[in-house]
């Protein structure tokens, strides 16, 4: 259950965006390509590796899926 409500925060927190945390992770995932093209030696624009709704959307699905947890953590008890 206390799986469950974490997986609902954290994925609540990304999918509506509270505090630019979609965003963050995406100017984060873009300095990470750009950093491993650049130990590559390529030295040119780094490529998207995901948008911030993408990131909204796999926040979405992991606050579902913490829902499901704390559903069936209280199921379970009773």
């Amino acid at each position: 259950m206390a799986t469950g409500l974490a997986l609902f925060v954290a994925g609540s927190w990304v999918a509506l965006n509270i505090r630019g945390a979609a965003a963050v992770l995406e100017r984060r995932a873009a300095a990470d390509a750009e950093l491993a093209m650049h130990a590559r030696g390529d030295l040119g624009p780094p490529r998207r590796v995901a948008y911030a709704g993408f990131y909204r959307f796999i926040g979405t699905v992991t606050a579902l899926c913490g829902i499901v947890l704390t559903l069936g953590g209280l199921l379970e008890s009773l």
